[in-house]
């Protein structure tokens, strides 16, 4: 066997006992089961989340035979929305008034699709009704909205303002906006676009603690969350029973650390997002993906009174993972290891060539990896009499030294 070989055998098998070292970093494991084809795809179970890396970046796939570890490299899915907000030029062509109130006609450069409208207004607290048209030849008219309200407050403690116009797709060269009020409003700019969601794949997640409190004191409504487990989340939807106007400054909160004192334990918690709660257009918040079991609400009521809140519901968006399998294997998925980066696999950069139809992979039950044990290193000598017996002579040797060192002075 010529030494080449020998290297070569010896990388083989120092790769292999490296992978297995890396395998032994993790602390759990889920088989995949039914890798029968190059590329398979497979849903992250929500029981992973609260064991990851808050980026999802220890997520590992590998392969074991019986001589050999290898890894398949991987795709992170996120079924976030797809946005798309194109805007769409246009002229204000007319500013008058009329019987219904004030007027105001843009004009499209081009035919196109529009489905919302963003107006700003110099005046900063109004409360108006306004009705949208839409006409191709400023001769017949066709009403889009009709009694739409609008709304703007700042003061002191409230900085709101409800502009957004949103009605269904709609394709006219004219649309004409009638603002019913007695005195003109001075338009200070518009914005007409059609803006389109799509893409999006939530997982509702079931609550399992709902507790209510208002706190009469600093004026608050505190509503504690809890989930059956740590899941990743993205939305939170708030529906209230009273059927009065409202509009109410919103902190979302999640449960990031803990202590443990002599009086009990002490939460700490982490804004994930603000918001105002209110009656005119659906209360959903939409935030980065986060991590979370504990979650808490806070609704500043100022001097109002509390609301009555009835269903909240909390969904993330479906992970999934799409891998590349090369080589016949007992696959499993692994996690759990805060000092490992981010893969960095070739397949993000070809992401062409995978296929659009993959079959899914299932998903075993997690079980913890056994760490390795270290063995103990014994003290030199386990038995005192011989540390004593060492030091004896080692005196003597060191006395006669010393004698001898006195005789020749």
């Amino acid at each position: 066997m010529t030494l080449t070989t020998r290297l070569f055998i010896g990388f083989l098998i120092g790769c292999s006992t490296f992978c297995t070292a890396q395998m032994a970093t993790y602390n759990y494991k889920r088989t995949l089961d039914d890798v029968t084809d190059e590329w398979h795809k497979l849903t992250l179970p929500d029981a992973v989340f609260g064991k990851v890396k808050s980026d999802l970046s220890d997520l590992r796939i590998y392969g074991t035979t019986v001589n050999d570890t290898v890894e398949a490299p991987y795709l992170l899915k996120i079924f976030s929305d797809k946005i798309i907000h194109k805007t769409i030029p246009f002229d204000i062509i007319n500013k008058s008034k009329g019987s219904n109130g004030y007027y105001f006609t843009f004009q499209l450069h081009s035919e196109a699709t529009i489905n919302q409208i963003n107006l700003n207004f110099k005046e900063q607290n109004f409360d108006w009704k306004i009705e949208l048209q839409g006409s191709q030849d400023q001769q017949e008219w066709f009403t889009l909205l009709e009694d739409y309200r609008i709304l703007s407050i700042k003061n002191e403690t409230t900085d709101y303002k409800f502009t957004k116009l949103v009605f269904p797709d709609a394709k006219y060269s004219f649309f004409r906006l009638i603002v019913k009020h007695n005195e003109q409003p001075e338009l200070v700019s518009a914005q007409l676009a059609e803006h389109e969601i799509s893409g999006g794949s939530f997982i509702e997640h079931h609550i399992k603690k709902f507790e209510t409190n208002d706190v009469k004191k600093i004026k608050t409504t505190e509503i504690n969350l809890e989930l059956d487990q740590p899941v990743s989340i993205s939305q939170i939807q708030i529906d209230v029973s009273n059927t009065f106007d409202y509009y109410r400054p919103l902190k979302i909160e999640y449960r990031n650390d803990s202590v443990k004192t002599e009086k009990g334990w002490n939460y700490y918690y982490k804004t994930i997002t603000n918001g105002t709660l209110n009656s005119l257009e659906a209360n959903s918040f939409n935030f980065d993906n986060t991590i979370a079991k504990h979650l808490k609400l806070i609704i500043y009521n100022s001097d109002n009174q509390p609301l009555s809140i009835g269903k909240v519901s909390i969904k993330g968006y479906e992970h999934q993972l799409i891998a590349r399998f090369t080589e016949p294997a007992d696959y499993m998925l692994v996690y759990g290891n805060s000092s490992v980066r981010k893969p960095n696999y070739d397949i993000a950069k070809f992401t062409s060539k995978i296929p659009n139809s993959l079959d899914a992979l299932s998903i075993g039950n997690e079980e913890i990896i056994e760490k390795l044990e270290q063995p103990k290193v014994k003290p030199l000598f386990e038995n005192s009499y011989w540390l004593w017996g060492v030091i004896g002579v080692v005196i003597l040797i060191l006395g006669g030294f010393t004698l001898g060192m006195m005789r020749k002075s």
